[in-house]
């Protein structure tokens, strides 16, 4: 007699475990809010407003369910949804609830927490540069420096921004809008400069803003506006734009979901996205000596995540660096709406 339950028997008490798990409004409603970001117990006891005997009972719950897992940013615990497994039999049915969660608008009392949850993170970013303004570039040049992957993602931006109008492309020529948002001390603006007919900027960090400021001066760059505000709440006061570039900026917002969706809907028709970012590492010193707020991120979540807001990869490098960071830069391309939005226009 074996003592190893059959495969069947092991598919059922998975099945009843997630069943169980998603059977409760309060932790779908957490699934739903998990969509947007990772959050701690104490956020998200905030944000659903509940006790956090009460919210860990929920996640121990949702996690025994392969709904959720843990993984650690620096020196907290942080809640995520997790991917649906390719090779289990409740693969499909998570799927399926996590987007039928997506297109599910969120309770408006809910996402006012969750905007003063990421608003508290948003000021703890501000603070952190305004503190270590004068030794920040010298910190993130131990991570990458800024020449190592500059190159990288102005390749992925000519191929996917240019596209088949590179070949028409007259030398010196310049093209439509670009975005780029936390440019820092402004060292990728040049060649957006070159490429685009007019530049935006934006920073929620007046003295880095400063120094952005000298160096466009500096290189006589008129076509480049600097802009200061946060992402994305101010992304509604910018015109739409042709290129969007993030550059090793992702790993300091409060919601990169949220950043990236804001990112599509930035864009025209065809816009590219492109990214710059650490791959997930484990070394948490970047933390206090960077203000990273995430240890890099997994290749499968910038993928989901914008292919949620309708973008479409189109291609990806990895970088090896100093100290055992990896960099990835990932072009992506805004296509029509995506299936979910248009089913959400239509039943409104």
């Amino acid at each position: 007699m074996s003592l190893h339950p059959a495969p069947q028997e092991q598919d059922l008490d998975g099945l009843a475990a997630f069943l169980k798990a998603a059977g409760d409004p309060l932790r779908l409603e957490v699934l739903q809010v998990l969509g947007q970001n990772s959050f701690g117990v104490l956020e998200l006891c905030e944000i659903m407003a509940i006790k956090q005997s009460g919210m860990s009972h929920h996640l121990k719950v949702l996690a025994q369910g392969g709904l959720v897992e843990r993984r650690r940013e620096g020196n907290s615990i942080f809640y995520r949804r997790r991917l649906p497994p390719s090779d289990a039999a409740t693969g499909p049915l998570q799927s399926a609830l996590f987007e039928r969660l997506d297109a599910t608008p969120a309770d408006p009392l809910t996402r006012q927490r969750l905007a003063g949850v990421q608003a508290q993170r948003a000021a703890q970013s501000r603070a952190f540069f305004a503190r270590h303004a004068d030794d920040l570039a010298r910190h993130q040049d131990l991570i990458a420096e800024h020449d190592q992957y500059a190159e990288q993602a102005c390749e992925l931006l000519d191929r996917a921004a240019l596209g088949r109008a590179a070949n028409s492309r007259e030398p010196g020529e310049r093209r439509g809008i670009a975005l780029e948002i936390g440019p820092g001390e402004g060292r990728f603006l040049a060649p957006l400069a070159s490429r685009f007919e007019r530049v935006l900027a934006l920073d929620n960090a007046e003295v880095m803003l400063a120094r952005a400021r000298e160096r466009v001066a500096g290189q006589g760059l008129d076509n480049v506006e600097l802009v200061l505000g946060e992402w994305p709440e101010h992304g509604a006061l910018l015109p739409k734009v042709d290129a969007v570039v993030v550059n090793m900026v992702l790993h300091h917002l409060p919601s990169p979901s949220a950043a990236l969706e804001a990112a599509a809907r930035q864009l025209n028709e065809g816009g590219v996205l492109v990214i710059t970012d650490l791959c997930r590492h484990n070394q948490r010193w970047a933390v206090d000596a960077c203000g990273d707020f995430w240890l890099g991120f997994e290749e499968a979540d910038l993928v989901s995540w914008a292919g949620r807001a309708g973008l479409v990869l189109r291609e990806s490098l990895f970088l090896a660096m100093r100290n055992g960071f990896q960099v990835q830069v990932r072009s992506f391309q805004r296509v029509t709406a995506h299936p979910s939005k248009r089913e959400q226009s239509g039943n409104e």
